[in-house]
């Protein structure tokens, strides 16, 4: 199983006893919808509700910052997610949430686990199986290792900015990273991280929401001026779209990627850390 799983090869695998199917939906605060009800409704036959937005460690001084090992263990292991299982992650949103939660996974350890190409949506339109109602767990027992899921701090950030070792990419779209939209959390600053580069996520993306080839998703980042040769590391509004870039540059070959967590929910908020307006430059 690589990184990426389409619908057909996830249809012939249901029911698989080795194979978890998880749910990680999440949305922006405007779009007006709750995952958790959505999942009731309807989702793929087997799967589990991560609820995302809450798997987060709430003792960092990140904002929303990655779990921790204990916190991983339990929430997988409530969902019933054990040792060497594979497993799938799709959601149904417009920024791509399942990324994240893959992202989550395999810095945990996890190394069978995929996205499903598509998600959701691609899901339903072909007229595949969903069902209603809570999932039935089983618990299991889930022992998190270190996995490759390198991250980046706002202290690595701020020393890149001098040293340049690193190309840094925001997710966001461009009015955001511009500054002509301002952000809709008040207390966060406009701009951009100085030095940074913009290749908004849904550049990697078709229209049915299926990622791009590698050459395309290479292509989309050498049209933003973006040195592939350097390592690089993925930035957003708060650390869900740069996992969509990251993982679209494993897909393209490229795994000397990082995340940086806090994102620009932190370096914006920070009013030590310098900001730019305008176009990269």
């Amino acid at each position: 199983m690589g990184k990426l799983v389409s619908t057909q090869w996830l249809a012939e695998n249901l029911g698989s006893a080795d194979l978890a199917i998880v749910d990680a939906s999440a949305h922006l605060p405007d779009a007006g919808r709750n995952p958790g009800e959505e999942f009731e409704q309807a989702h793929i036959p087997g799967a589990v509700f991560l609820d995302l937005p809450s798997f987060f460690d709430p003792t960092s001084d990140v904002p929303s910052a990655v779990p921790n090992a204990d916190q991983f263990a339990q929430r997988t292991g409530d969902l019933g997610i054990a040792d060497g299982m594979r497993v799938v992650i799709y959601d149904d949103s417009y920024v791509k949430t399942a990324a994240r939660a893959w992202f989550i996974l395999r810095m945990h350890g996890v190394e069978n686990v995929a996205v499903l190409d598509g998600g959701l949506g691609k899901w339903r339109d072909e007229g595949r199986p969903l069902v209603g109602g809570k999932a039935d767990i089983a618990a299991a027992k889930h022992n998190p290792t270190a996995g490759h899921a390198p991250l980046r701090y706002k202290a690595d950030i701020a020393a890149n900015i001098e040293t340049k070792a690193e190309e840094v990419v925001d997710a966001r779209g461009a009015d955001r990273f511009t500054g002509e939209l301002p952000d809709f959390r008040p207390e966060v600053a406009s701009g951009h991280i100085p030095g940074s580069r913009n290749v908004p996520f849904d550049k990697v993306l078709n229209a049915d929401g299926t990622y791009k080839t590698a050459d395309e998703i290479r292509a989309a980042f050498a049209e933003a001026g973006v040195d592939l040769d350097q390592p690089v590391v993925t930035t957003c509004g708060g650390g869900v779209t740069a996992a969509v870039l990251l993982f679209a540059l494993e897909l393209a070959g490229k795994d000397d990627v990082a995340l940086y967590d806090g994102s620009w929910s932190e370096w914006g908020c920070d009013p030590s850390t310098p900001k730019e307006l305008g176009e990269a430059r």
